[in-house]
């Protein structure tokens, strides 16, 4: 690229070189070869002659040394004016060319002036290089914005255990500080919790581990990760709260292990006596003795296979559309407490529904209100001593109508009031088996609640009694919801005109 610039550098020392010599030389000749001339005019005797004529040789030879130094000198001056200044930068502009390949850049190597090229090519470096630039710094502030809103916690650490990064949820989760060594963080929830352990142990895998903080379980997953010659560079942990999960999987747990225990017992209860009957002669009366404990267990495995059929399509209906329809809530009440008169006559309960006027008709599901109503009835009578009361009370508050049903029963210990909707879960579970209870009411009761976006309140005191409030939305709020929903969408067809 740039030779050619050193031979035109080098050709112009020459050239002028020779210009300036030989100018000189003519000059001073033609100077002479006039002095001789003159001279011979005025004296023809030789000797002067003879001096002339050496002196003009002398001059010549003098001229002609000169002039070859001075080339040889400009020639000298041009190589090393090639090698101190040119070289260099051929050196930079090979070098800038090398670092643009691939870079989007035109015009460069199309000029004969090499200075240009390389200002040319620095320019669409720069050029680049701010691209390169910008680009990387939105990357960053991308990766930045989702590790700050992530849920879950991100730590980094260098190869030293230095931590060089944390985000928001890591420090809610792990209460640390970014002047926490790795060892300080993790080593006091186990011998395994290694920096180098993990990353050269563990062959560059991830690790996981799950430990508990205060009240939530949490799992860390260590990733180590490479620099760019692919060697361990540091390791990053993540913190996940899977507090939740793992409660799910415990109800599931026990859930599983409480149908099987459920159903275990009347399997066993029935296969007991009809072995019995069928290995032994019994009279008549211990035949229908068995016989009715067959029935009874048969039945009680019947409800509970019918109450986990109910919860299972509520569970898989959930979140979808169920069919509701407006209904009058205090006539619905009056029925199902009606129909119980006979159960609370067997235990000289006394109470009455009372409805208030002007109560709105409720909008729910009728038949899964109903089905609440007759479990939350049917707990208070059988919790309920002889000769206690019941009551029911149908009113209307703000948009909801409400059922209050209070009684005068064994009531329901305090731990217990947040725990009585899981499934299984008994207050007392000798008592319930007895009566005939699957664990399973409530359990439905709260589902169908939750589908309807009604609520439920409990209040309780052992030994005094219980109140519970039900409150469903009635069609005068739905009325004032679809109004609401087309005001919104009114709202946003004309922003859409506009």
């Amino acid at each position: 690229m740039l030779k050619s610039l050193q031979f035109k550098i080098i050709i112009s020392f020459i050239i002028f070189g020779m210009i300036f010599a030989f100018g000189i030389s003519i000059i001073n000749v033609n100077n002479l070869e006039k002095i001789n001339d003159g001279v011979l005019k005025v004296d023809s005797a030789g000797d002067t002659k003879v001096l002339i004529d050496e002196n003009i040789e002398y001059i010549k030879r003098t001229t002609i040394i000169l002039s070859t130094a001075y080339i040889i000198c400009m020639i000298l001056i041009g190589i090393v004016i090639s090698k101190v200044l040119i070289s260099p930068v051929e050196s930079l502009v090979k070098s800038a060319e090398h670092a643009t390949k691939g870079m989007k850049y035109n015009e460069i190597g199309k000029s004969k002036n090499e200075i240009k090229n390389l200002a040319t090519t620095f320019d669409q470096m720069n050029n680049e290089l701010k691209e390169n630039l910008n680009e990387a710094t939105r990357a960053r502030k991308q990766t930045e914005a989702i590790l700050l809103h992530m849920t879950d916690g991100i730590l980094a650490f260098n190869m030293k255990g230095d931590l060089i990064h944390i985000n928001p949820a890591a420090q809610d989760f792990m209460k640390i500080t970014t002047e926490n060594s790795f060892n300080e963080i993790f080593e006091k929830y186990g011998d395994d919790m290694n920096l180098e352990k993990i990353i050269y142990l563990e062959n560059m895998t991830s690790f996981q581990k799950k430990i508990v903080l205060e009240d939530k379980t949490i799992n860390l997953l260590f990733a180590p990760y490479k620099d760019e010659n692919e060697r361990a560079a540091g390791m990053v942990v993540v913190v996940q709260d899977i507090t939740e999960r793992e409660r799910l999987d415990s109800m599931r747990k026990r859930f599983v292990a409480d149908v099987s225990h459920e159903l275990k017992t009347p399997i066993t209860s029935i296969m007991g006596y009809a072995d019995t009957l069928l290995e032994d002669e019994v009279d008549s009366e211990t035949n229908q003795k068995f016989l009715n404990r067959i029935s009874g267990e048969a039945a009680r495995m019947s409800k509970l296979v019918n109450d986990l059929l109910v919860l299972s399509k509520y569970d898989s209906s959930r979140n979808n559309n169920i069919e509701k329809a407006p209904f009058d809530l205090g006539k619905l009440t009056k029925e199902m407490f009606e129909s119980l008169e006979i159960e609370m006559a067997k235990k000289n309960l006394v109470g009455d529904c009372y409805v208030t006027s002007n109560v709105p008709l409720a909008y729910a599901d009728k038949n899964g209100i109903e089905r609440v109503i007759v479990n939350v009835l049917t707990n208070a009578i059988k919790y309920t001593p002889d000769g206690g009361e019941v009551q029911a009370y149908v009113g209307c508050v703000y948009n909801d109508a409400y059922i209050k049903i209070i009684d005068t029963g064994i009531g329901i210990p305090k731990d217990d009031l947040d725990k009585i909707f899981e499934r299984f879960y008994r207050v007392d579970k000798a008592r319930t088996r007895q009566m005939g209870g699957s664990g399973l009411g409530l359990s439905i009761a709260k589902e169908i609640i939750d589908q309807n976006n009604c609520k439920i309140d409990i209040k309780s005191e052992v030994g005094k009694g219980t109140e519970v409030v039900i409150r469903i939305p009635t069609i005068k709020g739905r009325e004032q919801e679809i109004k609401k929903e087309e005001k919104i969408e009114k709202a946003i067809k004309e922003n859409i005109v506009m």
